[in-house]
């Protein structure tokens, strides 16, 4: 399910639902509503996966050259 990912990347990041709901789908319900129960569309449900790995690979990119810049 789309909410658990979600719930858990919230966590990983001490993100506000409303800010990943504004970042990754322009509504800052979007959290909200999936713990109420709403049902993205399949696209939807892509583009959000696609920001959370999006998300997830642009930190590491800046972790790997924080050491590389220190090293």
């Amino acid at each position: 399910m789309l909410i658990r990912s979600v719930e858990k990347f919230l966590r990983q990041h001490e993100m506000a639902a409303t800010k990943f709901g504004r970042l990754a789908a322009h509504d800052p319900r979007f959290v909200l509503d999936l713990r109420m129960g709403r049902e993205p569309r399949d696209r939807t449900e892509q583009r959000i996966r696609g920001f959370m790995d999006g998300f997830e690979a642009a930190r590491d990119t800046v972790i790997n050259q924080e050491i590389a810049h220190v090293g």
